[in-house]
C-alpha cells in the first residue's frame, strides 16, 4: 500500500461534521498524515439565494458566503481545539461550486492520499433527487475514500441487511 501523507476530510458541517472530523483525526493518527479540512459551499444554494434576491427580498448571495465561511470557520477551530491533534498538520480550505466537482479538483490539486467523509449530508429526501455527494465521489475519485458511520447510521444500515 501507498504512504498515506494527506488526507483530505470534507466536511458538510451537517450534524455529523464533529464524528466525521474526530474519525479523521484517529485515521490520520495511524499514518501521522497531515489533514486537509475541505467544505464546498454549493453553488445551487448561492443561486438560491440570488434568485431571492433577484425577487427583492434583503438577501445578498456575497453576504450569504461571508456568513456561511465564518460560521464553518468558527465551528472548525472548535473542533480543532477539542480534537487531539497537532495543528500544524491541520489546514482547511472552503470554496464554493459544485461539491462533487470541487472536491476532485483537490484531490488532484493538493496530492491526497485518502478521503474521510461521511454518507450523509442533506436529507434522504435531497439524496433521492439530487444523489449523494459520497456516492459520486465513491465512483470517480482517484484515491482511496474512507466512509465514516455515527452509531445511529450503521445501526440504522444493520437493520436494512436481512440475515436468514
Amino acid at each position: 500500500m501507498n504512504d498515506i501523507k494527506k488526507i483530505m476530510v470534507a466536511l458538510g458541517y451537517s450534524e455529523y461534521a464533529e464524528g466525521i472530523f474526530n474519525y479523521s483525526i484517529k485515521v490520520a493518527k495511524g499514518f501521522d498524515a497531515d489533514l486537509l479540512v475541505v467544505n464546498i459551499i454549493n453553488t445551487r444554494d448561492v443561486s438560491a439565494v440570488e434568485t431571492i434576491t433577484s425577487m427583492g427580498y434583503e438577501v445578498d448571495g456575497e453576504q450569504y458566503v461571508k456568513g456561511i465561511r465564518e460560521e464553518h470557520e468558527d465551528r472548525l477551530k472548535k473542533m480543532i481545539k477539542a480534537g487531539a491533534y497537532p495543528e500544524e498538520k491541520i489546514k482547511s480550505l472552503i470554496k464554493v461550486g459544485h461539491p462533487v466537482d470541487e472536491l476532485l479538483k483537490i484531490i488532484v490539486k493538493e496530492s491526497i492520499d485518502m478521503v474521510v467523509m461521511g454518507i450523509k449530508g442533506r436529507t434522504d429526501l435531497e439524496q433521492i433527487f439530487v444523489g449523494s455527494v459520497a456516492e459520486k465521489l465513491f465512483h470517480r475519485s482517484p484515491v482511496p475514500i474512507v466512509s465514516y458511520r455515527n452509531k445511529k447510521i450503521a445501526e440504522r444500515l444493520r437493520k436494512r441487511i436481512q440475515i436468514k
